[in-house]
C-alpha cells in the first residue's frame, strides 16, 4: 500500500495506518508528506526519517499512491479558536487536497480526512456539506465517523470526526459514530460497566494507568504555587484536588484566584461570598450574558445573606477581586497566573489536550502537585513510548495537542482492512 500523508503534523495518522497495516502482515511505503511547520517536520524526521514538503501551496502533483492521508488544519472550524471556517486561510487548505486530486491521473482508492468535532456543525453545518459535496465531485462515497478516543484505549475525552471515503464505492465499516461521556465526570460514573463490558475494538483506560511516579523535578509546582494550594485545600491532602479545574469564571469542582490567594490571602467569609456570586451570577433571572451578569448589592443579598457583606465587598475591592461600575460588582479574573488550569483525576479521563495549553494539565502523584510530562501527555494521546517527542518541551506539547490518539486511527483501518477487499496480504 503507497500512501501519502498531508498536513502531516508528527505523524500521527500515519504512525496509526502502519501499525494496521503491520498487523495484517500488508507491506506499505510512505511516497510522500507534507507539513509546514518546522518544528513538526524535526519531530517527524526523527521518527520516520524524511523530512515532509513544507507548503501544499506549491505542490502540483502527487506520486501515484493506494491511498491518501489528510489532517487538514482544523484551527478554523475548532470550538477552542475563532470558527471562521472558509474565512480562514486555514480553512481553505481544504481545497488544495481538492485540487491535488482533481489533478492526479490515478485517484487513491481510499482517503480518510481527520478534523475537530466543531467542523461538522460549523456555519451551521454549510461548510460540511461543502466539503461532502467536493468528495462526492471526485468520486469519493463517505462514511462519516464521530469517534471519541476513550473509547480506544486512550486515557482523553477527545472527540473528532474521521471522514472514511472510497472512490466509487461505499467504505463497508463495522465501526458507527460513537462520541462516549461527555466528560471525565460521566466518564468515571460509568467506569465500572465500561470495563465490565469492553469490547475487543473498544478498551477503556483511565489517567492512572499512563503516569510516571518519578519524573524531573521541573515538573512540579513551584513552592510558592504549592504553598497556595496547600491553603485552599483547606487542611485536605492534595489528592483532593483529583478533578479540579482553575478558573475564576465557573463554580462547581472548582478553585478560585481568591481561594489561592494569588492577589491577597482572603478570609473564609470573602472566599464564600465570591463562591456564591461566581455560583448565581450567571441564573437567567439577572440576565442572560454568556459570562454572567454584573449585580448590585441588593440582587446579591437575595442568595447572599451576611451582616457584614459591605465589609466584604471593600475588602475584595482593594485586593482587586472584585470590581464595581455603575454600583454594580463583577468578579476579577485572576487565572491568569495559574500554574495548572486542570488537575487530571487519576481513576478517570483526561479533558481535550489542546495545543495552547497542555503544559498547563496537572496530577497529584504521592500527595505531591505537577505538570504533566510531555510523554505522559503522549500516552494520553496514545503515543507508543518508542515514539520520538520534540526535544523542547514547548513544541512537544504544542505539537500533541494539535496531534490525533493514534489507536483510533489504527482501529478505524483495521476495520477498513476487515471488511473491504482492497487491500493485498502478503
Amino acid at each position: 500500500m503507497r500512501f501519502i500523508d498531508l498536513f502531516a503534523g508528527i505523524g500521527g495518522i500515519r504512525l496509526g495506518l502502519e501499525k494496521a497495516l503491520n498487523k495484517n502482515g500488508i507491506s506499505n511505503q510512505c511516497v510522500f508528506s507534507c507539513e509546514i511547520s518546522p518544528h513538526a517536520q524535526e519531530t517527524y524526521d526523527l521518527n520516520f526519517n524524511e523530512t515532509p514538503h513544507p507548503d501544499i501551496c506549491n505542490i502540483e502533483t502527487l506520486p501515484e499512491h493506494d491511498l491518501l492521508l489528510a489532517g487538514f488544519p482544523c484551527q478554523a472550524f475548532s470550538y477552542a479558536g475563532k470558527k471562521n471556517g472558509f474565512a480562514d486561510t486555514r480553512g481553505t487548505l481544504f481545497f488544495e487536497i481538492e485540487r491535488l486530486l482533481k489533478n492526479a491521473v490515478n485517484k487513491p482508492k481510499y482517503l480518510l480526512l481527520e478534523n475537530v468535532r466543531g467542523f461538522t456543525t460549523h456555519d451551521k453545518g454549510r461548510t460540511y456539506k461543502t466539503v461532502l459535496e467536493s468528495l462526492n465531485k471526485l468520486g469519493y462515497e463517505v462514511e462519516p465517523l464521530l469517534l471519541n478516543s476513550s473509547n480506544f484505549s486512550v486515557p482523553q475525552n477527545r472527540v473528532r470526526i474521521y471522514l472514511v471515503c472510497k472512490l466509487n464505492n461505499k467504505p463497508r465499516l463495522s465501526i458507527s459514530s460513537n462520541v462516549g461521556d461527555p466528560d471525565s465526570h460521566k466518564f468515571k460514573e460509568r467506569k465500572g460497566h465500561l470495563s465490565a463490558t469492553d469490547s475487543k475494538e473498544m478498551k477503556h483506560k483511565v489517567v492512572a494507568e499512563i503516569i510516571d511516579e518519578n519524573v524531573d523535578k521541573k515538573y512540579y509546582c513551584s513552592k510558592q504555587f504549592t504553598k497556595q494550594l496547600k491553603e485552599a485545600v483547606d487542611g485536605k491532602t492534595f489528592e483532593s484536588l483529583h478533578g479540579v479545574r482553575l478558573i475564576d469564571y465557573r463554580g462547581g469542582n472548582s478553585l478560585h484566584s481568591w481561594d489561592l490567594g494569588i492577589k491577597g490571602k482572603c478570609s473564609v467569609e470573602e472566599r464564600e461570598f465570591m463562591s456564591a456570586l461566581i455560583a448565581n451570577r450567571r441564573k437567567k433571572k439577572f440576565g442572560v450574558e454568556k459570562d454572567g451578569k454584573k449585580l448590585t448589592i441588593e440582587q446579591i443579598k437575595t442568595f447572599y445573606d451576611n451582616k457584614n457583606i459591605n465589609q466584604i465587598i471593600a475588602s475584595l475591592l482593594e485586593k482587586k477581586y472584585l470590581s464595581v461600575e455603575n454600583g454594580k460588582y463583577n468578579p476579577v479574573s485572576g487565572n491568569m497566573s495559574f500554574e495548572v488550569f486542570k488537575f487530571l483525576d487519576p481513576s478517570s479521563i483526561s479533558i481535550t489536550i489542546v495545543s495552547t495549553d497542555a503544559h498547563k494539565l496537572g496530577i497529584v502523584v504521592n500527595n505531591r502537585p505537577r505538570r504533566i510530562t510531555p510523554r505522559e501527555c503522549a500516552r494520553i494521546q496514545g503515543f507508543p513510548d518508542s515514539f520520538k517527542l520534540h526535544p523542547s518541551d514547548k513544541w512537544a506539547f504544542h505539537q500533541l495537542g494539535n496531534s490525533v490518539s493514534v489507536p483510533v486511527i489504527t482501529a478505524i483501518f483495521q476495520d477498513i482492512i476487515l471488511h473491504n477487499n482492497d487491500f493485498n496480504q502478503n
